[in-house]
């Protein structure tokens, strides 16, 4: 029997980090999947649910969880209806956001396995894994999925980087919801004065577990040079390139088909050998 449920953690600044969980009962303590979703992403874009069903029916209890300043919404989790926090995210929100839900993990009474707590990062969110790997040894292994591998090197420069700090906002249009999307400066501050510790490639130096990196060889929003990068610094990692697929792997939004498409099954299958 499978059983599902959302539940609501506090997150970063008191706000809600909303997250479900999907598993095949079995009476006997489950490897863990806890899934990371990436920049303008949320835990039920595209074919995400999917890919956790498909997780649950191997054999692992899936977790996946909308960082609290994503733009969602506990009441309206899908889109961005809250566009000032949306605004006010950046990259230590997300690392602390992972860290509070591996320590809802731990703390809960789920059938888990605490000996087999494994992250799957998608887009930004393989960078924040491999951070939050570096550092914490309750990760078992780690899976980037089209990982970014450096965070510095996607900020304005220049004339650009200038009026983002005398505005103090710039926007970013969502193309599928048409939102002019706020990101206020302080995304860039947070960032230099914790260079170090969100320098992806120098923490993912640090990675003593196993860790899969897959990437679409037809990926048009992270370059496959960046797999490249991170897989040279991991020390323990193996990389898969995916042939023909894109940044979302086949997926888009809404996704209405009740399978997974061929690239992203064919992505899982990979996961899930690595976890075996």
């Amino acid at each position: 029997m499978i059983t599902s449920n959302n539940n609501i953690v506090k997150g970063e600044n008191n706000r809600d980090i909303l997250l479900d969980y999907e598993y095949l009962e079995s009476g006997t303590p489950l490897p863990v999947v806890v899934f990371c979703h990436g920049y303008k992403g949320y835990k039920d874009w595209g074919a995400w649910s999917l890919m956790g069903s498909a997780f649950a029916k191997a054999g692992f209890l899936f977790i996946k969880f909308n960082y609290s300043h994503n733009g969602g919404t506990v009441e309206q989790p899908i889109d961005f209806p809250d566009l000032d926090a949306f605004g006010n995210n950046n990259y230590s929100k997300e690392v602390r956001d992972t860290v509070t839900v591996l320590d809802w993990i731990e703390n809960s009474q789920l059938p888990i396995d605490s000996t087999q707590i494994n992250l799957l990062g998608h887009s930004r969110a393989g960078g924040i894994t491999t951070i939050v790997t570096a550092k914490d040894n309750r990760v078992s292994k780690l899976i980037t999925l089209a990982a970014v591998a450096n965070y510095a090197e996607r900020f304005p420069s220049g004339k650009a980087l200038e009026d983002w700090k005398e505005n103090e906002v710039m926007y970013i249009k969502n193309g599928r919801t048409k939102q002019e999307m706020p990101l206020f400066y302080q995304f860039y501050q947070d960032f230099v004065q914790n260079e170090e510790a969100l320098t992806i490639l120098k923490q993912a130096e640090k990675i003593k577990q196993p860790h899969l990196i897959l990437h679409g060889e037809n990926d048009e929003t992270v370059l496959v040079k960046d797999a490249l990068a991170i897989h040279k610094a991991s020390p323990n990692s193996q990389l898969k390139l995916i042939r023909e697929a894109n940044h979302t792997l086949g997926a888009s939004h809404p996704w209405e088909s009740s399978l997974l498409p061929a690239h992203l099954r064919e992505a899982v299958q990979c996961m899930i050998n690595f976890l075996r």
